[in-house]
């Protein structure tokens, strides 16, 4: 198992503003008002996964269509607005859909904030991001596969990968992440686990669960608590900064 001492460098070797240009949070990172931010980071997570160079090259067309305005495309948004756009399972309908939730959330019910501040202090079966998730769906019909590959459902036992990391960026504070949430504590954060950190966990001895589901992300947070209480998914860049030295290799 690797020990805290090395995963504690690796930690600071990676946890830099170099690794914003690399990773989706390089979005939310162009902007300074909170909602801002917030809204971006969220857009932003929706289509992490594949290539990143992929994935990237879109949200750059996304946030040119929201003209560089998140808060303002999502408080005036039309489904026009979005043109043919699309992203592998994700069709033009299906993120119209998503924005029009938000657009009722930033109206109506106060923000990403407020709706994740409530899932954390109303957990369903102690999982925080089931009340989220059911605020989307109780408001959209016929939604297709895209909308559910974008906001999965929690109950079906899934990583929640990219919820988890959207929500580091807002809580967390540091180089990399905006820490501008106040509601929950940095300490009870869980790893965004992907099939890359999923592998390189499980070289560092760091999880044994061979499925990448959310037994897997309560696992592994928890033996990361026993390196850091207070800061458990710091490690997150230490994954990172660990599968990089190992490809190089």
């Amino acid at each position: 198992m690797i020990t805290k001492t090395e995963i504690d460098a690796l930690v600071k070797e990676y946890e830099n503003e170099d690794f914003i240009k690399d990773d989706p949070v390089r979005f939310p990172n162009r902007f300074k008002n909170k909602k801002d931010i917030e809204i971006a980071g969220f857009m932003a997570s929706l289509i992490a996964y594949g290539r990143r160079d992929v994935f990237t090259k879109k949200l750059d067309q996304l946030f040119n269509l929201a003209q560089n305005e998140p808060y303002n495309f999502i408080l005036n948004f039309e489904p026009e607005i979005l043109g043919d756009f699309n992203y592998r399972f994700g069709k033009p309908e299906d993120f119209a859909q998503i924005f029009s939730v938000m657009k009722d959330l930033y109206k109506i019910d106060g923000g990403l904030e407020e709706l994740f501040k409530y899932g954390y202090k109303n957990p369903v079966d102690n999982n925080m991001f089931i009340p989220v998730t059911d605020y989307f769906y109780s408001r959209v019909k016929n939604a297709g596969q895209g909308f559910y590959f974008m906001i999965p459902n929690p109950r079906n036992g899934g990583a929640m990968k990219r919820m988890c990391m959207f929500l580091r960026w807002m809580v967390r504070k540091g180089p990399v992440d905006f820490g501008i949430w106040n509601f929950m504590p940095a300490s009870e954060l869980l790893i965004p686990l992907d099939v890359h950190v999923a592998r390189i966990s499980r070289e560092m001895g760091l999880l044994n669960r061979t499925s990448n589901d959310f037994k897997a992300v309560v696992e592994l947070t928890e033996n990361l608590r026993k390196l850091d209480p207070e800061d458990p998914v710091k490690y997150d860049f230490a994954m990172f900064g660990y599968g990089v030295n190992n490809q190089k290799k």
